[in-house]
């Protein structure tokens, strides 16, 4: 039997980088394999299809039963479905106490023995004989393995607490570890996942909403202030209106002129372009913090008294909502430090992990063309991918 030259040709597709482009929940882009422009594939209900020549002139007249983009993109889910389950069925097959040679689970306990990580429980297999210490971790120097970790940091960002995520992890996956622990992951990897996402530019509207919340920061005292425990800071957010992609998120003691033009310049950096129209309300604060000249202050659009009556800012007073959540879990932000370190990372996962139902359940990051595929495990896969670039690009 000879073999579909169609299929040979999508295992090509899927082998250049950047070739297949999810950019909504059922629908892709893949680059034509000549290179002059790409094509539009659709899955709607099981059915496939695509804006190629080959399938409008050959599969729907019966002739073939696919074309290359069409099997590329099968392909392709059945590749990132599979590197999803077998995360998930070797993370449980990991966790359950089995030699690190053989793979058998008749082991007898043969005391404790030193490492670097301390007194560690030894093993003797009875099937090959040898001897070991087992932690389950993939990472070097870690006790726990990186799923849970990636696990507990998604967790955290969604709502659950620390301690919440410790009883969670000790009742269903047996791993004892404190909460002080995971508050360690949270520090260590938001500080990797920002430097990791900084080098992606979003594609967005140029339609930007900004606003400011109060939050409380409970162990920053800075007086003569109030007598009351703890301080309020004011957290300014700017989104893009039709991504939803979170350009700036800063942390401020006071509310004036100088912090809203320092969050503008943030969302500038994130956005490497000026807005078009920006949406705010009516303080002060926000006149012309946009802009970085005359000429640019009259090509952009301000519209303020957009009350939350009016509907006008609707879509970052709905982040607003969101952030609440969060907050109200942690009971306020404890240092003004720690605090903008764990909101850099929230905007990394708001971004690139948490699915928007306005989006058609696409994060705001696929909205914006980012070029990452991080399959359906999006916060393992993210932490994986900024490990790998970090250890070939050490500072």
């Amino acid at each position: 039997m000879t073999e579909n030259p169609r299929k040979t040709r999508a295992f090509g597709i899927i082998g250049q980088a950047q070739a297949i482009r999810q950019i909504e929940a059922h629908t892709f882009k893949v680059r034509s394999q000549s290179g002059n422009g790409q094509y539009v594939v659709t899955n709607g209900e099981g059915k496939f299809e695509c804006t190629c020549p080959d399938f409008q002139y050959r599969v729907k007249e019966g002739k073939i039963e696919a074309c290359k983009h069409v099997l590329a993109v099968q392909f392709y889910e059945k590749l990132r479905q599979r590197q999803d389950d077998t995360d998930t069925i070797s993370l449980a097959q990991d966790l359950a106490l089995s030699c690190k040679f053989c793979g058998s689970s008749s082991l007898v306990k043969r005391g404790k023995r030193q490492t670097k990580l301390g007194m560690k429980a030894q093993y003797e297999c009875k099937a090959c004989g040898r001897w070991f210490v087992h932690n389950g971790t993939h990472l070097p120097r870690a006790r726990v393995d990186e799923r849970l970790q990636g696990m507990a940091v998604d967790l955290y960002f969604s709502g659950f607490s620390v301690r919440k995520i410790k009883r969670f992890l000790n009742e269903y996956y047996r791993v004892s570890v404190s909460h002080v622990a995971i508050y360690k992951w949270l520090r260590k990897y938001s500080q990797l996942l920002a430097d990791y996402t900084r080098q992606f530019k979003p594609q967005q509207s140029g339609v930007w909403n900004a606003d400011e919340m109060m939050v409380k920061v409970v162990h920053e005292k800075i007086a003569p202030l109030t007598p009351h425990r703890g301080r309020y800071f004011w957290l300014w957010n700017i989104v893009d209106n039709q991504t939803r992609f979170l350009l700036a998120n800063k942390l401020t003691l006071n509310r004036g002129y100088p912090e809203a033009r320092s969050v503008f310049q943030e969302a500038r950096q994130v956005a490497r372009q000026a807005p078009s129209v920006v949406i705010t309300d009516a303080m002060k604060a926000y006149k012309g913090a946009y802009a970085e000249s005359v000429p640019e202050l009259r090509s952009i659009v301000h519209l303020s008294r957009c009350s939350l009556q009016s509907g006008h800012n609707a879509r970052i007073e709905r982040f607003h909502g969101t952030v609440r959540e969060r907050e109200k879990v942690m009971r306020s932000l404890k240092h003004e430090k720690s605090g903008q370190e764990l909101l850099n990372a929230y905007r990394v996962w708001y971004n690139y992990v948490r699915p928007h139902m306005g989006l058609g359940g696409l994060t705001p990051a696929q909205a914006a063309e980012i070029p990452l595929e991080l399959g359906r495990n999006k916060m393992l896969n993210l932490i994986r991918k900024a490990r790998n670039e970090s250890t070939q690009y050490p500072e």
